[in-house]
């Protein structure tokens, strides 16, 4: 099966089940990463991910790694250890600083410039959003994301202080399904959100989901600059 090279005067993108069986999910290459472009990537269910040196490269794996409502998982060590944790948590009060922190990692990024200013476009335009957790003054963990109706496609997340991801992640779960979020697309599972409950399904059923869900738009106050509780 082809691998699809994309135009950068088209958003369009090929149908998600005819990517690559290895590597997983791979489906495209090329194209901008425009805000346009995003927002058809994920309403379709598709999500760039490659190296700063890379050609952008789109994908769509099967299967796909999600956490519903009502399935979030908080072991008996994290609850011990949220009933005190030290920090403040907020929503897009720092979104730039959120992704930033990102890219910045031991390991090496995959967050080049592009992404960032990809996704800063897309969270001006009220599609991408940013949780921060802050330590005092220091932002020391966070999450950011694209919303797509009742599903928040979770993108990266950093931490510089212990759990201080899995509190931005928590904190923003129990928000967003208090304003009618459905699905945590969470892309690829990991052990971090395999910890928290997230799943493998079929890209099939994911697709689905998708289709019924991103039709369901949530309370636009989900969304505002506000605290956040655990």
């Amino acid at each position: 099966m082809p691998l699809f090279q994309l135009d950068d005067n088209d958003v369009d993108f090929p149908e998600p089940h005819l990517a690559l069986k290895e590597p997983n999910g791979l489906l495209a290459i090329g194209g901008d990463i425009s805000p346009a472009r995003l927002r058809v990537a994920y309403q379709s269910g598709i999500f760039p991910w490659y190296l700063p040196y890379e050609e952008p490269l789109w994908w769509s794996p099967d299967p796909r790694a999600v956490l519903t409502a009502g399935s979030l998982h908080v072991g008996r060590t994290l609850r011990k250890f949220l009933r005190h944790q030290p920090y403040q948590i907020t929503l897009n009060r720092a979104f730039s600083s959120v992704i930033k922190a990102c890219s910045v990692r031991d390991e090496g990024t995959w967050i080049g410039e592009d992404i960032k200013s990809g996704y800063e476009a897309l969270h001006q335009q009220g599609e991408a959003h940013s949780v921060e957790v802050w330590l005092g003054t220091e932002l020391v963990g966070g999450l950011y994301g694209v919303n797509i109706g009742a599903i928040f496609c979770g993108e990266s997340m950093f931490s510089r202080k212990d759990n201080a991801s899995k509190c931005a992640f928590i904190a923003f779960y129990n928000h967003f399904l208090r304003y009618g979020g459905q699905l945590f697309d969470c892309q690829v599972l990991n052990s971090h959100t395999a910890s928290l409950g997230a799943i493998e399904i079929t890209r099939e059923n994911y697709l689905s989901a998708l289709s019924r869900w991103k039709k369901v738009i949530v309370d636009k106050k989900c969304w505002y600059q506000q605290s956040l509780e655990l």
